[in-house]
């Protein structure tokens, strides 16, 4: 029998920024420095790992790293020399990297009150965002993504995670930065294709909030192809913006909920990662279910033909390749499930009733995407000029 019962409950509000700048370590630029600069007075510890594809590519950035702290002496304190950690999914693949995090924590005094500073790619993000936030069981992290889909997408949320026992991402936290830094500076560091593979995200986010932002995409298209920085720049400010006012005003930012609005065209494009053997870049990935959900949203009857049209044809002329071999063995059934599973509930997938537009929907016609997948995987467009949609889609 119950005696007594109490009903706890409380609010945690939770404030970071954003930041874009450009190189965030030149000596004059205060950007970092302001940020970190303790409100009491006194030095931030500061414990910095570096991806080493990062560092390989921008030889001069862990001295530069080091000359910033001694110019800013008052404000900073590294805990020791910047640490380079291994890039890429070898990252989140093995425990090494955080563990040797822990000793660093361990070794050099960083205690939950110091600062973390991470720079690299989605992967490195993840799992030194991981090790942050269980080491004294979260130490303030400051990240500065050094690709297109960490400054627009992956660095300015509030997950981290490693993988376990080949399942993606299966140990994680739902914890936000202290502090997003994007410095477009660090985006050459890193391969054409990298920064190509990190406009799905902002094609993703235009078709299911803003038609106004679709149409921008469109316009550019050409320049964003030639990854102009006059074009790359302002979409990866706008598709941050998105992102952000999704997680503020979406009413479940740590995804307690099935519904995942953000995650369209992800639920092929987690198995075709794998399919290819990570062959394909997450975002090449994205962009291919991208397609084959738009694909899917006219078939049913969501989505006009005109705008199915504007879709395959913007990310074609992106630079996408969208008739990928991985399409061939993919299990649609298997994916589906595997994704339900990744909500934690019921299946919940977004389709498009429009630019702009997104809908939810908790079951699949197997059969009718079958039917876009082999349409898509037969699919050659032009590399020029607008790219024609695959026969029989539009009917």
């Amino acid at each position: 029998m119950l005696e007594y019962r109490i009903d706890q409950q409380f609010e945690v509000r939770y404030d970071y920024p954003v930041c874009f700048t450009r190189d965030a370590f030149a000596p004059g630029n205060p950007v970092l420095a302001d940020l970190l600069r303790p409100p009491s007075g006194g030095r931030a510890r500061l414990l910095v790992a570096v991806d080493d594809g990062v560092a390989n590519a921008l030889p001069g950035l862990c001295d530069a790293i080091e000359a910033y702290a001694e110019t800013h002496a008052e404000t900073v304190e590294l805990a020791c020399p910047p640490w380079a950690v291994r890039g890429g999914e070898a990252a989140k693949n093995a425990g090494a990297d955080v563990d040797a995090f822990y000793r660093r924590v361990v070794r050099f005094g960083v205690c939950r009150h110091s600062y973390v500073a991470v720079i690299g790619g989605g992967a490195v993000l993840d799992a030194i965002g991981y090790a942050a936030a269980t080491a004294h069981r979260g130490i303030r992290l400051v990240r500065m993504p050094s690709t297109v889909l960490g400054q627009n997408d992956a660095g300015v949320g509030v997950k981290n995670a490693v993988n376990w026992m080949g399942r993606k991402n299966f140990l994680g936290t739902f914890v936000p930065p202290f502090a997003v830094v994007n410095d477009f500076a660090l985006l050459a560091s890193g391969p054409a294709a990298d920064r190509r593979a990190g406009i799905a995200e902002a094609v993703k986010v235009a078709l299911i909030r803003d038609a106004a932002f679709f149409a921008r995409l469109l316009r550019e298209r050409h320049a964003l192809a030639d990854l102009q920085p006059h074009a790359l720049e302002p979409m990866i400010v706008r598709c941050a913006e998105l992102h952000l006012a999704q997680i503020r005003c979406g009413g479940d930012p740590f995804e307690r909920g099935s519904a995942r609005p953000l995650d369209f065209g992800h639920w092929s494009a987690h198995s075709l990662e794998e399919l290819s053997g990570h062959r394909l870049r997450h975002g090449e990935a994205v962009a291919i279910g991208i397609a084959l959900d738009t694909l899917y949203s006219r078939r049913v009857g969501l989505l006009g033909a005109a705008d199915a049209q504007q879709v395959l044809a913007l990310l074609a002329d992106l630079g996408f390749v969208l008739s990928d071999p991985a399409l061939a063995r993919l299990d649609i059934a298997g994916a589906l499930a595997a994704f339900r599973e990744h909500l934690g509930g019921a299946l919940c997938i977004t389709l498009l009733a429009g630019i702009g537009r997104g809908v939810e929907v908790d079951t699949i016609d197997t059969q009718a995407m079958a039917d876009c997948v082999r349409m898509l995987a037969d699919w050659h467009p032009r590399r020029a000029g607008v790219a024609p949609v695959p026969a029989g889609a539009l009917s």
